[in-house]
């Protein structure tokens, strides 16, 4: 189906952050998969994890144990704050799961009424119907029916309509990115984070956040909501915690998911033997320390540079946002066209956002020395793309 906008170029192969086209181009990735190979291209650990479980099990369904389920989630409540985890095959499946479970919340405590489910603007939660409808950005809604009932938004930082909405005795649950990543590499401000958990706790609300692109070590700490101090009661995850291959979950308090009972939930490939076993390699290389350190050096001098960058070119570049390797640079001429000059000219992959911004995603393992190729690339593109606003 036509769907996809893409880019003209036909990718081979990949090694680390650098990706080869079919004619032997080669380039420097910051897009990742779009914050996905959180490790880079070809990691020899997760290539290793789908060889060794592909000649032993792929796929039997959730009707019996998976060991491989019970380790992942061993690993993934023991370092953040959830009791309990539901394994899916992507971040929209992960958020649908978030959103039934604050639902079933409710209910399981004779509230039935409390279906009202709050975003954001700028935000993106996947393409199923649920998720469109907790972002409701009308260009991924229009044209599929009406309204979801019990769906709202809000405008990003109006502390007066998102006290109203915990507030109101319907409200069910709030869902945010507590860095946005298609919306504009927007962060929440910390003490706004820990103001809604108060708030939450006061009112009944849950908290959902969705870290699916934001969480796994691409902010400099495991999850995005731990530089505010805080933890959500829900939380969606996927992208990086695959390393690229296909694999997300959804984590709960044991009260929060108290209302997924058996039968109420499911997924025939979600878990599956294959993805745990890629799921572990990955998640057991990404929340190390080596990694998180190093995500934190190379985001200190990349946005340090970007800013120099900023100040060289206030022709093409309006401001630098965003929060460690997860990057975003407003621009003055068109995001779209700069992704080619970056791309042609370059050899420079950086990936789309929102607000007329191109974000920096690159591997969360990149190099010191890579990020600094990254920084000269993109001054390329800037040296190009002034000759053409210029023009």
């Amino acid at each position: 189906m036509g769907v996809y906008n893409r880019a003209p170029l036909e990718v081979e192969r990949g090694q680390g952050v650098r990706l080869w086209s079919t004619d032997g181009t080669e380039y420097l990735d910051c897009v990742s998969g779009i914050s996905t190979n959180a490790l880079g291209h070809a990691h020899p650990k997760l290539v290793q994890a789908v060889k060794d479980q592909a000649e032993k099990l792929w796929h039997v369904s959730n009707i019996f144990k998976i060991p491989g389920q019970d380790a992942l989630a061993d690993d993934l409540c023991a370092k953040s704050f959830a009791d309990v985890v539901f394994f899916t095959n992507s971040g929209t499946e992960a958020i649908e799961c978030a959103l039934k479970t604050a639902r079933k919340y409710h209910v399981a405590n004779g509230q039935p009424e409390r279906i009202d489910i709050y975003g954001f603007d700028g935000s993106f939660h996947g393409r199923t119907y649920g998720a469109i409808n907790a972002a409701a950005n009308p260009s991924y809604t229009e044209g599929f029916g009406p309204k979801m009932e019990g769906f709202h938004q809000l405008k990003w930082g109006d502390k007066d309509a998102l006290t109203a909405a915990f507030e109101n005795p319907n409200a069910a649950a709030i869902v945010l990115e507590p860095v946005q990543g298609e919306g504009g590499c927007r962060a929440a401000p910390e003490e706004d984070l820990r103001w809604m958990r108060e708030m939450a706790d006061k009112h009944g609300v849950l908290i959902i956040f969705d870290e699916v692109q934001c969480g796994m070590g691409r902010t400099g700490k495991l999850w995005a909501h731990e530089w505010a101090g805080m933890t959500p009661d829900i939380m969606a995850i996927a992208k990086a915690l695959g390393g690229g291959f296909p694999i997300g979950a959804c984590l709960a308090t044991a009260e929060a998911a108290k209302g997924m009972t058996v039968g109420v939930h499911g997924s025939t490939f979600g878990g599956n033997p294959l993805a745990m076993a890629v799921g572990k390699a990955a998640f057991d290389e990404v929340s190390s320390d080596a990694i998180l350190n190093n995500v934190n050096e190379v985001a200190g001098y990349l946005k340090q540079q970007l800013h120099g960058l900023a100040e060289r070119f206030p022709d093409v570049i309006v401001e630098v946002r965003g929060k460690g390797l997860l990057l975003g640079v407003k621009l003055v001429p068109n995001n779209r066209e700069f992704m080619g000059w970056a791309r042609d000219e370059a050899k420079l992959l950086v990936a789309g956002g929102g607000d007329n911004l191109v974000r920096v995603l690159p591997p969360l393992n990149i190099t010191l020395e890579e990020a600094r190729e990254a920084v000269e690339k993109f001054e390329k593109a800037c040296e190009f793309a002034r000759t053409k606003v210029a023009g």
